[in-house]
């Protein structure tokens, strides 16, 4: 009987086997399922979009007679025609100028009050989370009148200011809402320190806990923005001057009195202007907006 040993100095050689997959037949079947709806739903939303963009370079004509064909000659005519003629560049400047005061304004009040709900104690903190709470479930419908004769008392109705307090106050319920569990996650140990460093409070907030929570900014910051960008009853019902519309007053606005003899192209380029916007928001912001969804996930 022949016992061949290994040399000396040679490699080892691993004799593991190799492991067998713990899928089973279930696994892969939801997984396949999972994958083909998500192909399936990512080809309804993007579709359209496409089509939408395509259709922006065409005329009237064009669209109707090839509606899935591509653009005969690419020009931007039905751009500057929506911009200038259309007005949705005023449009979206008012946009612009009442969703960006107000997203400060509510990321500026909704962190600050997360962070005294959630790392002070004092009579009476409970009732006002809870008020916040209430703010989420409720009807944005029941508040248009208050909200009409408010406005009308002060000055402020169809008026861009007016429309910024309503955004802040549209928002700021979700925003504590979604900041207070980042606060509140946040370690004791970081605040002392600052306190022994000599910090204060307000120093304490704005460059050691709020950086901290940059995730959660990011984050509710983008939902914000995309709420406020798409928002149409407030408006709607509390500013009917058209030289204050906002993009979806203004779309909505144009849509109508185009009637039968509506110019699609113009159209279609303005929903693209509309868009274009949320999509860079979605784009630049994504990885916070991962990171504070594997933060929670983690915690």
């Amino acid at each position: 009987m022949t016992v061949t040993r290994q040399a000396v100095g040679a490699p080892a050689r691993s004799m593991r086997a190799p492991k067998k997959s713990t899928l089973t037949g279930g696994d892969v079947a939801v997984g396949a399922s999972s994958h083909v709806l998500l192909t399936v739903w990512t080809l309804i939303v993007v579709l359209p979009l496409v089509w939408v963009l395509l259709s922006s370079f065409k005329t009237t004509k064009e669209i109707l007679a090839s509606p899935f064909t591509l653009p005969a000659k690419w020009s931007f005519d039905n751009y500057v025609n929506a911009w200038s003629s259309a007005g949705i560049g005023s449009f979206f400047a008012n946009t612009l100028i009442v969703v960006g005061f107000a997203l400060v304004i509510v990321m500026l009040l909704g962190a600050m009050c997360a962070y005294v709900l959630a790392r002070f104690k004092f009579f009476g903190a409970r009732a006002i989370y809870y008020l916040m709470l209430a703010g989420l479930t409720f009807p944005i419908f029941l508040a248009i009148v208050p909200l009409f004769f408010i406005l009308k008392n002060i000055g402020l109705l169809n008026t861009l200011p007016g429309l910024i307090l309503t955004y802040v106050a549209f928002a700021l319920p979700f925003t504590v809402f979604f900041l207070y569990s980042f606060f509140q996650s946040l370690s004791d140990e970081i605040y002392e320190a600052a306190q022994v460093d000599g910090a204060g409070e307000w120093r304490t907030f704005f460059q050691v806990m709020l950086p901290m929570a940059r995730p959660g900014m990011a984050s509710v910051a983008i939902f914000n923005f995309l709420g406020l960008w798409n928002q149409f009853l407030l408006p709607i019902a509390l500013n009917s001057d058209q030289n204050n519309y906002v993009l979806t007053q203004g779309m909505a606005s144009f849509a109508s009195q185009a009637g039968y003899s509506v110019d699609f192209g113009a159209l279609y380029a303005a929903v693209i202007i509309t868009v274009v916007p949320v999509l860079i928001v979605y784009i630049f912001f994504q990885r916070q907006l991962q990171g504070s969804v594997s933060q929670g996930t983690n915690k």
